[in-house]
């Protein structure tokens, strides 16, 4: 087996970049007369050399999921920047005081989003800014969208990715208010499985088709649903490749996104490649609980 073209050549110039000592080489002719021409060669390794490349490699990971966290801190939509400002200087001259609450949720949002220290918070924290974001939302959308939510107690203090639920709910408003009638519901769930904390975000949308969302997950170029995408990845290299996400979703079905969360505090963990086994994407239409309304007045 050829090591080095298992590794691929993006990888093993990214280890020379970063200093790695890969050390000689030593090439040689295969003596199978079926093996081919005898201008063929094998890469052989020490075991040493392949410590240190995969060393490399899982730096370089790291390194990746930290500039996706700084790429997905600076993308606060600058759509969602200017409607936010817009609904608070639409509320200046007939509300004040409103206008003065959503300033404030407006900067709680962009503060915690940007912050730069930790790579995990609280999921309490993080519904802190889920409420910010939905009700800077909710003055752009008035009641034509509803968040409802279902959590249990005993799972806010779990620790979770930073940004890990906020930009599912972003991405269930963005894509879940259906386009004829300018509305719909978010459910946002979280609850207690012992071990676990099982947390989903579902809309009452469009939906998707689910190659489609399939292909976004493992890394395909496009402009939507970059956020889930960002989520699974950074919850793979926080949790291990079956932590990823699990997305239920069809034409007409809405889409239902779901992670698990165990409920200790995280040790960064092996991520293994972008084609590494994951739960599917399928076809499930979502269940509808009734829930917590949140940002009702």
């Amino acid at each position: 087996m050829n090591f080095l073209a298992e590794l691929g050549p993006l990888v093993l110039a990214l280890a020379l970049v970063a200093g790695v000592v890969l050390a000689a080489v030593l090439l040689y002719r295969t003596h199978d007369d079926d093996a081919g021409p005898a201008s063929a060669r094998q890469a052989v390794i020490s075991p040493e050399i392949r410590e240190q490349l995969s060393e490399a490699e899982e730096s370089l990971r790291r390194q990746l999921v930290e500039a996706e966290l700084r790429s997905l801190r600076a993308q606060i939509s600058p759509h969602f920047i200017y409607n936010s400002l817009n609904a608070i200087a639409a509320s200046i001259p007939t509300d004040p005081v409103r206008a003065r609450e959503l300033v404030l949720d407006f900067a709680d949002f962009t503060r915690y989003s940007l912050r730069a220290e930790g790579e995990y918070t609280t999921l309490r924290e993080e519904l802190a800014a889920v409420e910010s974001y939905v009700l800077l939302e909710k003055a752009r959308f008035g009641e034509r969208i509803q968040v409802k939510l279902q959590i249990a107690p005993e799972v806010l203090g779990v620790q979770i990715p930073f940004l890990a639920v906020q930009p599912l709910v972003e991405n269930a408003v963005r894509h879940g208010v259906d386009s004829d009638t300018g509305s719909g519901t978010v459910w946002l769930r979280a609850a207690d499985t012992a071990t676990h904390a099982e947390i989903s975000v579902e809309d009452d949308g469009p939906g998707a088709d689910p190659e489609a969302i399939r292909q976004v997950l493992h890394g395909a170029a496009s402009n939507a649903h970059i956020g889930v995408r960002n989520v699974d990845l950074r919850l793979r290299q926080a949790y291990g490749a079956a932590a990823g996400l699990v997305v239920e979703t069809a034409p007409g079905a809405g889409m239902k996104v779901s992670m698990r969360v165990p409920k200790f505090q995280p040790d960064p963990v092996r991520t293994e490649p972008p084609n590494a086994q994951r739960q599917p994407v399928t076809q499930s239409p979502p269940a509808r609980q009734p829930g917590e309304d949140l940002g009702a007045s």
